[in-house]
């Protein structure tokens, strides 16, 4: 409590900070809806289900600088943390992920810090996402800042199994039955079988509607 108590005191350097990540989180979120309103109007189709944006809580942000071994101030909070905006885009298909993560990372004012692929080389537990960091530039009265945000990029399957993930985490405080985790790790091999499955009848239905529409005299496109 005292920690988030000194991050407050600060309160104009707090106010500014936080305003300069909430700017950038709605940058992010304005892009992953303007490449999907591009798809829907070009292609008649939209690879994103949702997007998700959120900011750390201050005693989100404090706990996160302790577990790392930081002093609590906002300077540390600026350097060390990455994830304090965060976007999450939820998509059909393994492949929409890629695409969009290709996308997102080749706009001119975008630049990709590092990215973590879980999807290729999930954690131990199962969990799987595509997680970039990037800087976007912030502009200013006074000039131009350059602000991290945390882009996580999932299927819906994906995303379902992380919530579970997460509630059973929050509930155990990292301490829960191992019959459950091993549930939990089944539950992600589903998940995978789930989205290969899904993405297979989506290329057949696609290929069969194709097909008739040939067989009429008409094209079409899709994924």
């Amino acid at each position: 409590m005292d920690n988030i108590l000194k991050l407050k005191e600060q309160a104009d350097e707090w106010s500014d900070t936080m305003f300069l990540y909430e700017s950038a989180l709605k940058q992010m979120t304005m892009k992953a809806e303007m490449l999907n309103d591009e798809f829907l109007h070009r292609y008649r189709d939209n690879p994103i289900e949702h997007i998700k944006s959120r900011l750390k809580t201050a005693e989100s942000i404090v706990r996160k600088l302790k577990n790392d071994g930081y002093e609590v101030t906002i300077e540390n909070m600026k350097n060390h943390l990455s994830d304090i905006a965060g976007v999450r885009i939820i998509c059909s298909y393994t492949s929409d992920i890629y695409t969009i993560a290709d996308m997102l990372g080749r706009q001119e004012d975008v630049t990709v810090l590092y990215v973590k692929d879980y999807i290729r080389r999930p954690k131990p537990n199962g969990y799987k996402s595509y997680h970039m960091v990037v800087s976007v530039p912030v502009y200013l009265s006074d000039g131009r800042r350059d602000v991290r945000v945390e882009v996580q990029i999932r299927s819906v399957a994906m995303d379902f199994w992380a919530s579970l993930e997460h509630k059973i985490a929050y509930k155990f405080e990292g301490d829960a039955p191992e019959a459950l985790l091993k549930d939990l790790k089944a539950c992600a091999d589903m998940v995978d079988m789930l989205d290969n499955k899904m993405y297979s009848l989506n290329k057949a239905i696609l290929a069969i509607a194709e097909e008739r529409k040939q067989e009429r005299g008409e094209s079409t496109s899709g994924r």
